[in-house]
């Protein structure tokens, strides 16, 4: 049952999706990414102006949201809640890259206004060792994948390199690289859906 007779049908849809997803239903994940992954990703590359940023910070927008879906509630369209996840993440990933000052004006899906909070990167001890414990977890996770995504993913995500760097590097065509790296970041996504842990 939808708490908020207000939500749109499309986000009374959502939430019913939610629910499903909560309780462990692939489908409604999988349902959810197709509604938005397309107006997310646009989105984001409007914000970061480089496709490839905006391919990697969509699918982490998509990470967050469905690790942390319990914390969502019906008081708001989920979309708002996910463009919000989104445009923070994109904040957050524009002020460690480049520093760059961006518009906080921002709407979701259906017009609603919402105002994204601007993280501070400063991290206290405490935090700073509970990213290093949640890194050694995904470093687990992440040895579980075939060698070749493995290689792709610690290249691109743990040693930062270009997607230029890991094709001299692995001797693949950049189209392919691109390709596999997709493909190693959906496996990834799924395994995490997949965790109990909070990563």
């Amino acid at each position: 049952m939808v708490d908020n007779p207000n939500l749109s049908e499309k986000a009374q849809h959502d939430f019913k999706l939610v629910l499903k997803a909560r309780g462990g239903e692939q489908k409604a994940y999988a349902e959810l990414m197709h509604r938005y992954k397309a107006s997310i990703y646009f989105m984001v590359l409007k914000m970061v102006n480089n496709a490839d940023d905006a391919d990697d910070l969509t699918i982490e927008a998509f990470g967050k949201a469905f690790k942390n879906i319990d914390q969502y509630t019906p008081q708001f369209a989920f979309s708002t809640w996910l463009f919000k996840i989104a445009t923070n993440n994109c904040i957050d990933f524009l002020r460690k890259k480049r520093g760059i000052t961006i518009s906080l004006d921002r709407t979701d899906e259906e017009g609603n206004e919402y105002q994204p909070s601007v993280p501070d990167t400063g991290l206290t001890p405490e935090e700073l060792f509970i990213k290093e414990q949640k890194a050694g977890i995904l470093r687990n996770i992440v040895k579980t994948l075939k060698p070749r995504y493995r290689s792709l993913i610690e290249l691109r995500y743990f040693k930062e390199y270009s997607y230029e760097e890991i094709s001299v590097e692995m001797d693949l065509p950049l189209g392919t690289v691109k390709a596999q790296l997709f493909r190693a970041r959906e496996l990834l996504l799924n395994i995490l859906e997949a965790k109990t842990e909070k990563i």
